[in-house]
Formats: C-alpha cells, sequence, structure tokens
C-alpha cells in the first residue's frame, strides 16, 4: 500500500534531530545534545519507598483519573510550589500534562490555525519549532541580547506581521542560556499586553540557578506570570516540568493561567491521551507531600553539582583546539552555547564528532531558517569523568576537522 501521510508528517521524520536522538541512544555514545539530568542524583530510595505505598494502599491509582490530573498533586503544586513563586491561579487554572512539551502542543493544537503568526526567541528549542511547524504556524523569529528579547525588534515584528503567540524562556532561555534583566522582562511584558498577544513562559529551566539568590529569586526574577499577576483572563500562559528537577521519566509537567484556555487545553488531552499517569501523578504527590524528600533542597543539591560541571566545560573550552570559540558562561540552565572557531561547519563537525562518539546539538536545529553556526553542549547530565571524556572526544573532533579544512 502506498501510505499517503500528511505534508507536514514528513517533516518530523527527515529532522535531524530526530537522528541524533536515536544515535545518542547507543550505549556507547557519550551525549552533549539531550536535555536530561543527572541521573545518579535522582531520589531512588525514596521513589521507590512511594511507588511501594501508593500501589499497596489504593488500586485506584491504576485507574483511569481525571484529566486535568490528579487532583491532591494539582493543588498542592497550586497550593506551596507556584505560589512561592508569585504564581497565583484560581480553581482549574492548572493542567497537569506529559511534561512540559505537551503542554506545549496542547496549546498550540487549541491556538493556532494554519497560516497564524507565532513569534519566537531566536535562537529558541527545537522542540518548539518542530510543535509550531507541525501545526502549519508562521514563525517569525525575534532577535535579543544577554539581557533578553529586544523590545524595538519585538515591536517591529509585531506590527509587521501581526501574530497570535510569543513563545519565551525567560529563565536560561534553551539553547543560549539567557536570564532576561527584570526590566526586559517588563518591556515584552507590556508590548504583549498592548498588543492582546498571547505569551508561552516555558519556565522549566528556571529553578537551575547557580548564583545565590534563595529566596529572594523570584524577586530579582519574576516569571512573566506573575509580573503581570492576573490569575484568570491574563497574558500569560505558564508551564513547567518536574522532569529537570526530579525525575524526567515520571512525565509530569503542568500549565498554568486563564481558566478558559486551560479548558481548552483539557479538551484538547482527553482527545490525545485522556489523561497522563495517574500512578505518577499520585507517586509523585506522596514523594513531595509525605515523605522525608525536600524538593528545595534536592534542588540547591542539583544547582552545587550542575554548577561544578559546568566549570569543568569551561576550563575544558580553553584548550588549544577550541582557540578562537567564544561563549557567555550562563547563571543556569542545562546548556552552554558555544561559537566554534571560525570557518567551522557545525553540520560537518557533527558528523566527526558522531564517528568518535560523543554527540552534540548544532546550533541551525535551534533557528528558524537553519541559519547560524553554534553548537549547544549539555553538562548536566555526564557525570564529570563522562563530561572530561567528551569534551576530549570533542576537541579531537575539532582538530580533526581543522586539519582536514
Amino acid at each position: 500500500m502506498l501510505y499517503q501521510f500528511s505534508a507536514r508528517a514528513h517533516t518530523l521524520l527527515s529532522s535531524p534531530l530526530l537522528s541524533i536522538r536515536t544515535q545518542t541512544r547507543r550505549s556507547s555514545m557519550i551525549s552533549l545534545a539531550e536535555e536530561l539530568p543527572a541521573e545518579e542524583l535522582f531520589p531512588l530510595s525514596l521513589l521507590a519507598e512511594a511507588a511501594s505505598t501508593v500501589i499497596s494502599a489504593d488500586a485506584g491509582a491504576l485507574q483511569y483519573g481525571d484529566p486535568a490530573g490528579y487532583g491532591p498533586l494539582r493543588e498542592w503544586l497550586a497550593g506551596d510550589w507556584l505560589r512561592e513563586k508569585g504564581v497565583t491561579v484560581t480553581e482549574g487554572g492548572v493542567l497537569l500534562t506529559t511534561g512540559s512539551q505537551q503542554a506545549i502542543d496542547l496549546l498550540s493544537r487549541v491556538y493556532i490555525d494554519p497560516g497564524d503568526r507565532v513569534l519566537v526567541e531566536n535562537p529558541t528549542s527545537p522542540g518548539f519549532l518542530q510543535t509550531l511547524r507541525m501545526q502549519g504556524a508562521i514563525i517569525i523569529p525575534v532577535e535579543g541580547d544577554l539581557d533578553g528579547l529586544d523590545p524595538d525588534h519585538l515591536r517591529k515584528q509585531i506590527e509587521l506581521h501581526k501574530p497570535k503567540m510569543l513563545f519565551a524562556t525567560p529563565s536560561f532561555t534553551n539553547p543560549s542560556g539567557i536570564l532576561w534583566s527584570l526590566q526586559r522582562r517588563r518591556e515584552v511584558l507590556d508590548l504583549c499586553i498592548a498588543y492582546d498577544i498571547l505569551i508561552v513562559e516555558d519556565d522549566s529551566y528556571g529553578d537551575l540557578h547557580f548564583q545565590k539568590y534563595g529566596e529572594h529569586w523570584a524577586t530579582r526574577y519574576p516569571s512573566l506570570y506573575a509580573l503581570e499577576n492576573i490569575s484568570d483572563g491574563g497574558h500569560v500562559l505558564y508551564i513547567g516540568s518536574f522532569s529537570k528537577t526530579v525525575a524526567p521519566a515520571l512525565r509530569t509537567g503542568w500549565a498554568a493561567g486563564s481558566r478558559e484556555v486551560i479548558g481548552m487545553m483539557a479538551a484538547a488531552k482527553q482527545m490525545a491521551d485522556w489523561q497522563s499517569s495517574a500512578l505518577n501523578q499520585r507517586l509523585l504527590h506522596h514523594l513531595l507531600d509525605v515523605t522525608a524528600f525536600d524538593l528545595r533542597e534536592h534542588i540547591a543539591q542539583l544547582n552545587r553539582e550542575y554548577n561544578t560541571r559546568l566549570k569543568l566545560m569551561v576550563e575544558l573550552l580553553k584548550r588549544p583546539a577550541w582557540k578562537g570559540s567564544s561563549y557567555e558562561q550562563p547563571s543556569g540552565g542545562m546548556f552552554l552555547w558555544v561559537s566554534p572557531p571560525e570557518g567551522m561547519d557545525v553540520m560537518a563537525l557533527l558528523k566527526c564528532a558522531l564517528g568518535k562518539g560523543v554527540a552534540f546539538l548544532p546550533g541551525p536545529l535551534c533557528s528558524v531558517d537553519g541559519s547560524g553556526n553554534q553548537i549547544r553542549l549539555n553538562f548536566s547530565h555526564p557525570g564529570r569523568d563522562e563530561l572530561l571524556l567528551g569534551m576530549n572526544l570533542m576537541s579531537e573532533a575539532v582538530k580533526e576537522f581543522t586539519a582536514r579544512s
């Protein structure tokens, strides 16, 4: 049979991102390419305890659940966790999703029609770009600097294209690791309110900050949602995930915002998968609310270790092979965004690196038009020894590529 897939479906199979992810699943491959946390820091014993308790206590944990997500976990999220971030939501204003990526996908399904204009940071998350392309959106890049999106360029793009939505990650933008200043946050929010544009604010990396702000973090770098301070009918949909802070396999993310938007996303979720895993959500709630697990202290441990790994990566980039490269060291997140030595084709470098057993994410996959010549290196997943080996292999690939040129 000749299968007649949609035109947009072929963009998935032809994506270099799919090829990279497939190759990094090989046990011998060291991946500096993906968005993975450190698995040796997973709270294994407490997760095992929570799983045993939840399953033995109530067979209902294995049954279908509420499409909006496990009620007690939504209450914990809205009551304890989000409130500390200045995020206040009304009843019905939180949806639990299968990771933050599903939140983006669900919103795109119910809010974006083919041909709609959508603004994104440039560069931006490859996941954002894939989702928007599948919906047939026209993606408009917005330039920025080390303080965040450029308000002047944003205004020009708004007036020229009349967009419907802005996707943004103000706290440690993927892939660049940029932390927007407070002033930029206010300016971008004010513009989107003035032009009535919905902002999708991804805060999946916001807890991974390495400076010692402690309890003052949310004051110095409030979310756009908190700055607008409208719990219903506002211009910001706030999304996040436990994948980067607890464990990705629990597949639990969230969206918080207007009940009207959340209600439409919940309706789309019933069509997609009815509900995310009730077992995983109950397990996570038990871990967070009943066991001795302290999420804040766990995140502090992650930040200490990730900061050490980032510093190690930066030191390794001072080797002669990387002469002429440039980067801005981020103060949080999971990635280092590097411009390699001048004249180096990063797509060709990737082939060389894969042959040596190490992978990275090439910058063109983070660009709307496939331009750019940077590389994204993940420092959170590989342990220190693996990170050292991976960067040694990267240096070999750079030297070999330079010798060929």
